[in-house]
């Protein structure tokens, strides 16, 4: 099909995979990371996929269960980390703990926690490479947000390679979907009957990133390329000229732009709890 030879033309054109990588596949539950997930098991890579269960009641049983079916149906190892069970408390708690002393929107403060979780769990792993579900219409909101936010340093990080800086502790993490539209996603998953979970996150009701998308979905599949494209030729490589030294977090060591880590500063109320699944 035809989405199978776009993601085969941008992991080629990008270098994002090879045979020899031990890839591990962050599944939602969502019909993106199922659709990579199939894609990548059916040309052959070596892959296993890892699904954080968040805690978020019914939604989350529900994800659980779509990627328990998708890969038992692939034939794929599943690594399940239960949030909840390390916690001792759901993502929902942890995110009011955070909002009740930082007015942070919701999807944020999962978003810190998730990556770095995954990575964490992608090197425990050994893991070599680290998919995600990400296309087309996701980076156009992302870059949208990021320069309407004034995160240049985000926006810079953008791209099919996640990140600028190679270290040890970072996983390379690698978008397949970069350029498939979330129209032909869709599509790609129905023909193949792969188990998804069609609603959002309950807790993304009031994200920034749902009125970036509604506005954007007013463009073309053709207009979103264009814009991503433009980003990626015109737009980044001047942003990567700017230095970055990467530092370590002095509390949990990992890899970060400043003294103290994102999800140290984010989490310091509830960082014995947060300690527990952020030792390597």
């Amino acid at each position: 099909m035809h989405i199978i030879s776009k993601v085969k033309e941008t992991t080629k054109k990008w270098n994002l995979l090879s045979k020899k990588d031990r890839i591990l596949v962050a599944v939602s539950g969502g019909k993106d990371s199922a659709s990579v997930l199939y894609i990548l098991k059916k040309i052959s890579y070596n892959v296993e996929a890892l699904h954080l269960q968040l805690g978020v009641g019914a939604w989350s049983e529900k994800c659980l269960e779509a990627v328990q079916e998708l890969c038992k149906k692939l034939d794929v190892k599943l690594h399940i980390f239960d949030i909840k069970k390390t916690f001792g408390t759901s993502m929902c708690y942890l995110r009011n703990v955070v909002q009740s002393k930082q007015k942070l929107r919701n999807c944020h403060v999962c978003g810190v926690l998730k990556r770095q979780l995954i990575n964490k769990l992608a090197r425990k792993l050994k893991a070599t490479k680290l998919v995600t579900g990400h296309n087309l219409d996701d980076e156009a909101q992302t870059i949208l947000m990021n320069f309407l936010l004034g995160n240049l340093e985000v926006a810079k990080r953008i791209g099919p390679i996640s990140g600028l800086i190679k270290d040890k502790k970072f996983v390379p993490r690698v978008k397949p979907l970069y350029f498939c539209s979330e129209k032909d996603i869709l599509k790609f998953a129905l023909a193949k009957k792969l188990p998804f979970v069609k609603e959002a996150c309950p807790c993304s009701a009031d994200a920034f990133r749902r009125k970036i998308k509604e506005w954007l979905d007013h463009f073309s599949d053709k207009e979103k390329m264009k814009f991503v494209r433009f980003f990626l030729k015109k737009i980044k490589p001047k942003l990567e000229k700017k230095d970055f030294e990467l530092k370590y977090c002095t509390i949990c060591n990992e890899p970060t732009a400043k003294e103290i880590c994102k999800i140290c500063s984010l989490f310091k109320d509830v960082f014995e709890k947060v300690e527990k699944c952020m030792v390597a």
